[in-house]
């Protein structure tokens, strides 16, 4: 991505004070100081208002969505398979009285199903129920998806294997959606984490003249079809709940080009657009990298710009909601204030056009992995207290400061 103009980085946002040389002269790690931003106008409908409301959010990750090919024990120890640590409701808890409204439920379900038909384990979905109403009971939006479940023998979006595809997505989607049928709009089912040829030198980067992806974002339409029709037939509250489908990878490109289409629905305006984005990558994401993110350098933050001004004119404009399902930034060494920069600009920039971003937490601390860990789960306490108070300061149309 490049860098754009000084003007258009000012069109966004503007920050007025407190970089990290700021802080490190006063002795501490600083929350920005942000002076006023410009609050886009969004659209007046119920959708925008669904989305409004769910300020911002924290994903509980590599928890229900771990997976071990190899592993052949009972498969509700999966859920501490990578995290080491079973949820508690004390930690569900803990993330609503920070200040997120929202809780994103990962799961994999692709190692709980038996039998052609892919039956899920009761038991796993049991369990799974069991968090999701930890968090509605606190009034918190809870997101339901498939996550690592990419891969032959379950979906795979290419013409090779369209038919287990669509199996199995429906499949899946029956067995949730009429789980959960009488559950409130507050519960939205997310079809696919990022669809994506796996394992290709594709996997990652969407060329939509090149004719496999043109293929592979044909068939993430149709089963974001069929995930829509699947849910819609499930009956109870399912015929119009708020329904999250994501283009290519679930990137921003992955969901703004010639080829991504919304599925068509029987209700009004249900359906919100699913992007991740760990931007600029170069910091957030990448292995090595730069572990610096400055408020003052253009060239990071006009890359946030970017791609949030195309989601705005692209969807929001027009009455279209958006929701940044994935996005956060590794710890990289002493990088906390950078962290925090970060987090904040990013929050309040998502904020100003009215797209609730989550936080993906992997319950990472330590070593040179991607270390995206905010909420101590074992003992319920935040690592990082300001990147959370970052995030809650920011993260909600109605929390950034009005222009003055």
């Amino acid at each position: 991505m490049r860098s754009k103009s000084l003007a258009w980085l000012m069109a966004g946002i503007m920050l007025l004070c407190s970089t990290s040389t700021l802080a490190a002269a006063e002795g501490g790690v600083k929350v920005p100081e942000i002076g006023y931003i410009t609050q886009y106008e969004i659209p007046d409908n119920e959708a925008m208002a669904f989305v409004k409301n769910m300020t911002v959010g924290w994903n509980l990750g590599n928890t229900f969505d771990a997976h071990d090919e190899s592993f052949k024990g009972n498969d509700l120890k999966m859920e501490t398979r990578w995290v080491g640590v079973k949820t508690t409701p004390e930690a569900i808890k803990a993330v609503h009285d920070a200040g997120f409204q929202t809780l994103r439920l990962p799961v994999s379900w692709h190692n709980h199903v038996s039998g052609e038909e892919f039956h899920i384990n009761p038991a796993w979905l049991d369990r799974v129920q069991e968090v999701a109403d930890e968090a509605l009971d606190l009034g918190m939006y809870v997101i339901l998806n498939t996550h690592h479940d990419v891969g032959e023998k379950y979906y795979y979006p290419n013409s090779a294997n369209a038919e287990i595809s669509e199996k199995y997505i429906r499949s899946i989607w029956q067995q949730v959606a009429q789980r959960f049928a009488d559950y409130d709009d507050r519960l939205i089912f997310e079809s696919m984490n990022e669809p994506r040829l796996k394992d290709t030198e594709d996997e990652w980067v969407f060329n939509e003249d090149k004719a496999v992806c043109e293929d592979a974002a044909k068939h993430i339409n149709h089963l974001n079809q069929v995930f829509v029709d699947t849910v819609r037939a499930a009956g109870g509250r399912n015929q119009s709940r708020y329904l999250m489908v994501p283009g290519y990878a679930a990137s921003p490109d992955g969901a703004m080009n010639r080829h991504f289409q919304l599925p068509q629905d029987t209700a009004n305006n249900r359906i919100i657009v699913s992007v991740h984005a760990y931007t600029p990558y170069a910091f957030a994401l990448q292995d090595g990298g730069t572990d610096t993110f400055q408020l003052t350098d253009i060239g990071q933050t006009s890359e946030i710009n970017r791609f949030m001004i195309s989601l705005y004119k692209t969807y929001i404009q027009k009455g279209i909601p958006v929701v940044i399902g994935e996005f956060g930034a590794r710890a990289k060494g002493d990088n906390l204030q950078s962290r925090v920069n970060y987090a904040a600009y990013y929050a309040a920039n998502a904020s100003a056009r009215n797209i609730p971003c989550i936080w993906w937490d992997n319950h990472a601390f330590k070593g040179n992995g991607e270390l995206f860990g905010l909420l101590d789960r074992k003992n319920c306490n935040w690592t990082y207290p300001e990147i959370v108070e970052a995030l809650v300061r920011y993260g909600g149309y109605d929390r950034i400061p009005a222009k003055e």
